[in-house]
């Protein structure tokens, strides 16, 4: 299934996609795409739903994060070896781990804010890996149990912040709208192999990103296990598993992102985002 939320922010209703790629409303079905729906019985439930049964939802409509209640994003920095080389930084022994607030969320073709001051907003479109129940301390043989499904994210990084500002990664990370989320929730069964997808990345029209979730480092199966053993990772918790070559500061010379550019960005099976970019106001 691919389970989505539509409408305007703060009144997303739940609906699904169609083989046909129609929207269906399910809102008759649940109250919301949140942490009980992608549940493994509840899932399991939505997917016996005859899609043609539901009322269809035609025009031009809003997406937003497809699952309501993330808790936290756990994302994971330098796991494409190509990438950590651009970077100038060595393949981690192990995964490096930070995260995002859920204040950063937003929906798939929102516009991205870039911050008061900055001078190098930077760009990684990543797969996501959605928990659907509680995970702790789970081995690598049972870790793919624990995901409800997967989804696009643009991993958005202000890069002085980030490296020059000294601390921890994450003040780069956590602006507002820097994790775009969607445009669906693709649920397991439908992604047969979550280590052979193809993805990209656009600014303005130009590829800057394309790659494969083949040369991942650390692949889902050992993100989630490895993760599990710090903190409990929770349903409707993201991990953001890390972005290919090809970001801004990779390039020579560096490229970065300036109020009216657009990202359009994608991963094989799961969807294609938009997003332009706006300078900070008062008013954001």
């Amino acid at each position: 299934m691919k389970l989505v939320r539509y409408g305007q922010p703060g009144q997303e209703k739940p609906g699904l996609i169609d083989a046909q790629g129609a929207l269906r409303d399910l809102s008759g079905v649940v109250a919301d795409i949140d942490t009980a729906a992608i549940a493994p019985a509840e899932l399991a439930r939505l997917a016996k739903l005859d899609p043609a049964s539901l009322p269809r939802v035609d025009g031009v409509v809003r997406y937003g994060c497809p699952v309501n209640g993330v808790g936290k994003i756990v994302c994971v920095g330098l796991n494409y070896a190509d990438h950590a080389a651009e970077s100038g930084l060595p393949v981690p022994a192990e995964p490096v781990l930070f995260l995002k607030p859920s204040s950063s969320l937003s929906g798939p073709n929102d516009p991205v804010i870039i911050p008061r001051g900055s001078v190098k907003t930077d760009w990684e479109v990543e797969l996501g890996v959605v928990i659907g129940k509680k995970a702790s301390y789970v081995e690598e043989s049972e870790a793919m149990d624990y995901v409800a499904g997967y989804t696009v994210v643009n991993d958005v990084s202000e890069r002085e912040y980030q490296i020059e500002r000294g601390g921890q990664w994450d003040k780069g990370k956590g602006c507002d709208t820097f994790a775009p989320v969607g445009p669906w929730l693709v649920t397991r069964d439908e992604v047969a192999d979550p280590q052979n997808l193809d993805m990209w990345l656009e600014v303005n029209g130009h590829r800057f990103q394309n790659g494969s979730t083949r040369t991942m480092v650390f692949g889902v199966k050992t993100l989630v296990s490895y993760i599990s053993r710090f903190m409990s990772l929770m349903p409707g918790d993201i991990i953001s598993t890390g972005t290919p070559p090809g970001v801004g500061l990779g390039q020579k010379p560096p490229v970065y992102l300036k109020a009216g550019d657009e990202m359009r960005l994608g991963i094989a099976g799961l969807g294609e985002q938009r997003q332009a970019l706006r300078a900070w106001s008062r008013a954001e």
